[in-house]
């Protein structure tokens, strides 16, 4: 008698018993958010007491706000997989943990980041790791709609050697329309992006991927895990750096769906808070000002504004002509920053010595003889450096007796008493206040900078080392907008010039002692009120706390998270970075970002051919030993999960031409249409442009398609798609929700869409100085179909494309 194997239940019986757990799930989530609100409120309503409670109470607030954030951004796609273990055991994997309902019981959901979730990425039919079955669930909302199996005793069907983890989930996801936002991929990572995430967070870890790896997937999961993981950084958050407003609008809703608040998303143009740095600028001058050397110039800069003089200054006040010489100011501008003092915070010494020396030089008994030879002496020397010697011999030639000069040597007390007023009297005065304002100004990195760049003799002086056609290229208008270049120069002159904060100090002293006077006040009325009552043996408010803690406890707890604080403050020092499209980076940039984290925590994500910028890299090596040295480690990924192989083969000729070393990734996915190609001539250009976009948008109902063009060309032909499309966006705010997008190429960094239009390939490679890289990213975008139109020639490194029948 031939045994059998029992046949597996039913999909609904499958479905049904996955969402009876589901609902456990949701069920179990709702008692937890309401026991969490209710401790908030609790917390909330609290007195701080002391300065320590406020901190504490801050802080416990912010926790119990965190964790009520994560169960409610876990709601849709809360439970996603099911692991059966050789063992027995059951675990089900989401988005979150869920504890049991007692104590003692085991929990009802993994976090896909606990160690115990791993298998579920990386189990394989010859290294099952314990596992007998995985299960992938596919949810909508609350309900369970389909369920996948592998069991890991079989051997699953891949292309070619590549192992995926998944298959039918993973390739079900693959073949979803774009929505023009990234969807988190915690339900399909694969094992080498699961091994990169889980790596250690400790030194410097560069992901190296060809497009549609999954670059960006791995770095923002990354984040993700590693705030899991290393729970401190919980305090000091993650900065993820993006190349522009574009990307960061486009993955912005996958880690506030992976439920974390303490990752601050932004552009390196975002990173100086209060500034809107959106301006274009020549790419040439974003170059220039990229250089390493720009810190040394912006350092000259600001030497060139501490008392560097090269003739006497002549200062008429109290009725006298006071004369400076060089000398004495450079002294006093070295004694000023001696102890490393930053350009502000050193005014306050240099405004000592330069008015010591004139309360000094006033309280002498100057008259008209010292006038008389003071002009006699003009450029020759100090007058009040002269020493008791030379004073004698002028006395012999004047015919005067030498104490007359020096009413210091003459009366000291009487000295001492003239130059006390003085010194109470100059920081009044309009002349010596101007003085010091003109030699030793309070500076904003703003304003330096405009100073800096609106001035050609200013700029030659700090930056010798430039040509003069370089040095045009950084000149500017006044009340010119900022570019996202000028952020990294306005950080590093904030970091020279440093920060007063005594007006803020002050103010907030003062703020809180008017706070302590009204406690006062409304405990004093309260011992009024009981003294007329007449009750004194009964106890009362003002019995029990002092002025100081009644002020204290209305001070607000701080509910905002670690982003929005760190977004805020530009000496934030993160916990960790992640760097999406790293190759790009100029060295000003890393410069600024090194000074971000300076443990050097820093995950770097991109992909060396795909460099377009003239300030970045086309290496790891150019890009991070003038910061790290030979301390990074390299992990490649080699799948290429997006593009399918017949769409990558158009880029291929172009990636041998930039790096004959670099291998394209394995594509999981064939059996695409082939890249076409289409000649126009310049003139019908713009309307067959606009023609091909409606089509796409015409043929392909809820897909995405973006126009790639030069980035010269931007605005004209936009405009000519828009006159078929009026709903098309394009632009610095382009919304890429709508079904057609127009874009450059630096707009289109780290986007994928269901279909791409490249327009006007020649254009975009004689458009930067790394063209062939632009056309890289530019043909490398789509994950259905692709289309080139060529106004005349296609380029050589496209040859090879097929033409569309004409």
């Amino acid at each position: 008698m031939t045994s059998s194997s029992p046949e597996k239940p039913p999909q609904s019986i499958e479905i049904a018993r996955e969402q009876a757990h589901l609902d456990l799930l949701h069920h179990r989530i709702g008692v937890l958010r309401e026991d969490i609100g209710r401790e908030l409120r609790t917390v909330l309503r609290e007195s701080a007491g002391t300065a320590q409670g406020q901190v504490e109470r801050g802080a416990a607030a912010g926790r119990l706000a965190r964790q009520l954030f994560s169960l409610g951004a876990a709601e849709n796609g809360l439970c996603f997989g099911r692991l059966d273990r050789t063992d027995g055991d059951r675990l089900y994997i989401g988005r979150i943990g869920v504890p049991g309902i007692g104590p003692d019981d085991d929990p009802l959901l993994i976090d896909w980041r606990a160690p115990a979730s791993r298998p579920f990425y990386t189990a394989t039919a010859a290294a099952p790791q314990g596992v007998r079955l995985r299960r992938h669930l596919h949810t909508r909302d609350r309900r369970v709609l389909r369920v996948d199996d592998e069991l890991l005793a079989d051997t699953a069907a891949v292309p070619d050697d590549v192992q995926l983890s998944g298959e039918a989930a993973l390739l079900a996801t693959l073949r979803q329309n774009k929505t023009g936002r990234m969807q988190d991929v915690v339900a399909t990572l694969q094992a080498e992006q699961d091994r990169i995430i889980r790596s250690p967070h400790a030194g410097i870890l560069v992901v190296q991927g060809s497009p549609g790896t999954g670059k960006t997937v791995v770095a923002l999961h990354r984040a993700a895990y590693l705030l899991y993981t290393h729970q401190r950084l919980e305090r000091s958050g993650v900065l993820v750096v993006g190349p522009n407003p574009v990307f960061l609008e486009y993955i912005g809703q996958v880690l506030p769906g992976l439920g974390e608040t303490s990752v601050l998303l932004s552009s390196v143009g975002g990173l100086y808070p209060g500034l809107a740095a959106s301006a274009e600028e020549p790419l040439a001058s974003a170059e220039i000002k990229g250089r390493l050397a720009m810190a040394d110039v912006l350092a000259a800069a600001v030497r060139a504004r501490q008392a560097a003089v090269t003739a006497p200054v002549d200062v008429p006040i109290g009725g006298e002509l006071v004369r400076l010489a060089p000398d004495f100011l450079a002294d006093a501008a070295a004694r000023a920053t001696g102890e490393g003092l930053q350009h502000n915070l050193a005014r306050p010494a240099f405004r000592k010595i330069l008015f010591d020396e004139l309360a000094d030089r006033l309280a002498r008994v100057i008259g008209d003889i010292e006038a008389g030879f003071e002009e006699d002496l003009a450029g020759q020397m100090d007058v009040g450096a002269l020493d008791r010697a030379v004073w004698e011999d002028l006395a012999g030639m004047y015919g005067q007796d030498v104490a007359i000069f020096d009413i210091k040597a003459r009366e000291p007390a009487e000295f001492a008493e003239r130059k006390a007023n003085w010194l109470e009297a100059l920081p009044r005065d309009p002349v010596a206040r101007r003085l010091l304002d003109a030699l030793w100004p309070l500076l904003t990195p703003e304003r330096l900078l405009t100073d800096l760049f609106t001035d050609p003799a200013r700029l030659a002086e700090a930056a010798p080392e430039l040509g003069a056609d370089e040095r045009a290229l950084l000149l500017r208008e006044p009340g010119a907008a900022w570019t996202a270049s000028d952020v990294p120069l306005l950080d590093e002159a904030a970091e020279l010039l440093g920060h007063d904060d005594r007006v803020e100090t002050d103010r907030e002293a003062a703020r809180r002692a008017a706070q302590r006077e009204y406690a006062q006040g409304v405990l004093d009325i309260a011992r009024g009120s009981r003294d007329e009552d007449g009750a004194e043996e009964r106890l009362h408010a003002a019995d029990l706390i002092t002025a100081e803690q009644l002020a204290e406890w209305h001070v607000e707890a701080d509910l905002r998270t670690v982003a929005e604080r760190a977004a805020a403050d530009r000496t934030w020092v993160f916990g960790h970075v992640i760097v999406d499209e790293a190759q790009d980076l100029s060295p000003m940039a890393w410069r600024l970002l090194v000074r971000r984290c300076p443990t050097r925590s820093f995950t770097v994500v991109g992909d060396a051919a795909q460099s377009s910028d003239a300030a970045g890299a086309t290496s790891w090596q150019q890009a991070l030993e003038p910061f790290f040295g030979t301390r990074w480690r390299l992990e490649q990924l080699t799948v290429n999960y997006r593009t399918p192989g017949e769409i990558m083969a158009a880029s291929a000729r172009v990636l041998k031409a930039i790096a004959p070393e670099l291998e394209p990734a394995r594509a999981v996915r064939h059996g695409a249409e082939p890249a076409r190609c289409e000649g126009t001539t310049p003139e019908e250009f713009p309307l067959r442009l606009a023609a091909m976009a409606a089509e796409a948008a015409r043929g392909a109902k809820g897909l995405r398609t973006a126009v790639i063009v030069p980035s010269a060309d931007l605005e004209r032909l936009a405009a000519a798609v828009a006159v078929r499309l009026p709903a098309v966006s394009w632009g610095m705010d382009a919304n890429l929700e709508k079904d057609v997008v127009v874009l450059n190429v630096r707009q289109a960094k780290g986007l994928e869409f269901d279909s791409v239009i490249v327009a006007d390939p020649q254009g975009i490679l004689d458009g930067s100085p790394r063209g062939l890289s632009d056309l890289y990213v530019a043909l490398t975008r789509a994950s259905r179909t692709l289309h080139v139109l060529h106004p005349g020639p296609l380029p050589e490194v496209l040859s090879d494309l097929a033409q569309e029948p004409s």
